[in-house]
């Protein structure tokens, strides 16, 4: 279909771009804004080109757009303040040689795989019913709730990361001290929304490995993992004690008599 041609086109050439600036800047935390800029662009392509119904359409390029633009403007702010993030620090010592071809199959993969997660956009964007299923509206509302929170727990860690007397210490402020990775939760909050947006739709019920995959990556793979080894070195014991304290991921009340 053309929206998943128009959106896989966009993703491989904007990676390819962040490919070439990543070798000027030296920072391949770039790709982390091509991604979301990448998949926020699946739902612009679906909400633009799907033949579907409009109205799904257009919450389907609200909701992912929302999620895209405020999410990779955090991250622009990030790659321009702050250093290489550790995870591709770490990469570059582990892959050794011929770096430049590996980073650039790193970053294409990145594109791919943000169509590849677009999947309940187009299958919502293409589907002609007038008749529009409650699901799609309880998408729409815990899409929006994923973006405020997202937003509330970036804002949060920012804030007490700015403040010199903090350096080092672990935040526990507001949400942080109910989840160790509050962020990463309300992410995966936006993937289910992306489904539900879907669910009604013909071959809703296929979408549902977006959220499925995403949950692993971050469970398991590029999220809490990696992020959770680079603050034990850097926080040590600190770290570890809030580890004991305090949910990984959903967030839930802190145990501090443990």
């Amino acid at each position: 279909m053309m929206m998943v041609a128009a959106g896989l086109a966009f993703a491989l050439g904007l990676m390819l771009v962040l490919w070439v600036l990543h070798l000027r800047l030296r920072n391949a935390a770039v790709v982390d804004v091509g991604w979301t800029v990448a998949v926020g662009a699946q739902a612009v392509s679906a909400a633009l080109l799907g033949g579907g119904d409009p109205v799904r359409r257009a919450i389907v390029g609200l909701v992912g757009g929302a999620w895209s633009v405020r999410l990779a403007w955090h991250l622009v702010v990030r790659v321009a303040r702050e250093p290489e993030d550790a995870r591709y620090a770490e990469l570059r010592a582990r892959w050794g040689g011929n770096l430049p071809l590996k980073f650039l199959a790193f970053f294409l993969f990145q594109g791919a795989l943000a169509t590849v997660l677009g999947v309940p956009f187009f299958v919502a964007a293409a589907d002609p019913s007038p008749a529009l299923h409650p699901l799609l509206f309880a998408g729409l509302a815990l899409g929006l709730v994923s973006v405020l929170g997202e937003a509330v727990a970036d804002g949060q860690l920012r804030r007490f990361r700015a403040d010199p007397a903090h350096r080092g210490a672990v935040c526990r402020v507001g949400l942080w001290g109910w989840s160790r990775h509050p962020n990463y939760f309300f992410e995966w909050l936006a993937w289910v929304a992306f489904v539900l947006i879907a669910a009604g739709s013909p071959w809703g019920w296929a979408t549902v490995t977006s959220p499925l995959l995403m949950l692993y990556f971050l469970l398991r793979v590029t999220g809490i993992p990696a992020t959770e080894a680079h603050a034990l070195r850097s926080r040590g014991v600190d770290y570890a004690r809030y580890q004991r304290e305090v949910s990984a991921f959903v967030p839930w009340k802190p145990t501090i008599f443990r």
